[in-house]
């Protein structure tokens, strides 16, 4: 998603809420038009909308806009749309990707907390007839009562909530089968992290979870001055497509005990979380030809499973 990131409530001090904003009051729109404070009406949707109806970036919500449309197209492409996809967009901001969507796709949810954002986001959407806006947190929203039910998600998530809501809709959309995500560079690159890989400090529970079920790629960087006001940190448009069922809930459980204690071995961080008796991993490992003093970030993702069932779970 792209114009805002107000569908959720919740925060980290790892979140672009946490960052100052820019000290330039005057953003470039990345078509040459200047900000909502020049002179005269921006021709760029957000920064038009921003002004017209008076709307301020909220930092308790973590809201950068994206004011380069040209960003529009590079997300429309790798969310390979049709007119039969039912979207899911978390986070509606001013409604610059509702509206590119709506035009594209069969069906659009938007879901949005920010309640100062009714009248632009109304404003964005009201000549469209497949767009259901849903006024809520995006990580308290019931995903599976949304009708019609979404086949792909597009997103754009402040770091501390963006693992956590994408890892969500992929559990609880069964039907979606491909993501196109704007997150922080380094959640990206957790997300996409390799097991035993160059960067395993990256590599935990988002990674074995997204990737159990997705094929998970990071498709571009995004430049920090396509967005109004300009954060500072990097972004990331991530692309998730759908190999399988999500992992069941066991399986999750088994991760997130395996990575509790990733500095200590893989036996004892189990143990620790109270997953499994540390012998009783131990032998499972064995059982699985692995280590028995393997850690974590050592495990492929499809061998979590292969744990999982060695020790009953």
């Amino acid at each position: 998603m792209v114009t805002g990131v107000g569908a959720v409530r919740h925060r980290s001090p790892g979140s672009w809420s946490s960052e100052p904003r820019s000290r330039s009051s005057e953003p470039s729109s990345g078509t040459g038009k200047r900000s909502p404070d020049a002179q005269g009406a921006p021709n760029q949707p957000t920064l038009r909308r921003l002004r017209q109806f008076d709307v301020r970036p909220d930092r308790e919500l973590g809201q950068n806009f994206l004011i380069d449309s040209n960003i529009l197209g590079v997300i429309g492409r790798l969310a390979a749309l049709s007119d039969t996809d039912v979207v899911l967009e978390i986070g509606g901001g001013v409604g610059v990707l509702s509206e590119y969507l709506a035009a594209r796709a069969a069906h659009v949810h938007v879901v949005e907390i920010d309640e100062r954002l009714r009248d632009p986001l109304n404003d964005a959407v009201v000549g469209f007839a497949n767009v259901t806006l849903h006024w809520c947190d995006a990580l308290t929203v019931d995903l599976a009562a949304l009708r019609p039910a979404p086949t792909k998600v597009v997103a754009n998530l402040p770091y501390g909530v963006a693992a956590a809501a994408l890892l969500r809709t992929i559990e609880e959309l069964p039907t979606a089968t491909r993501w196109v995500a704007m997150v922080q560079r380094e959640v990206g690159q957790r997300l996409a992290a390799g097991w035993a890989g160059s960067n395993p400090r990256a590599y935990g529970v988002p990674s074995v979870l997204a990737q159990l079920a997705c094929r998970v790629h990071v498709a571009r960087a995004i430049p920090r001055t396509v967005f109004y006001p300009v954060p500072n940190v990097d972004s990331v448009l991530v692309e998730l497509t759908r190999t399988g069922p999500a992992a069941r809930p066991a399986v999750r459980a088994l991760v997130a005990g395996a990575f509790a204690h990733r500095r200590k071995a893989l036996a004892r961080s189990l143990a620790l979380a109270g997953v499994a008796e540390r012998e009783q991993v131990r032998t499972a490992l064995a059982s699985m030809g692995l280590p028995l003093d393997v850690r974590a970030e050592r495990l492929a993702p499809q061998e979590f499973v292969a744990l999982a069932e060695a020790l009953g779970l």
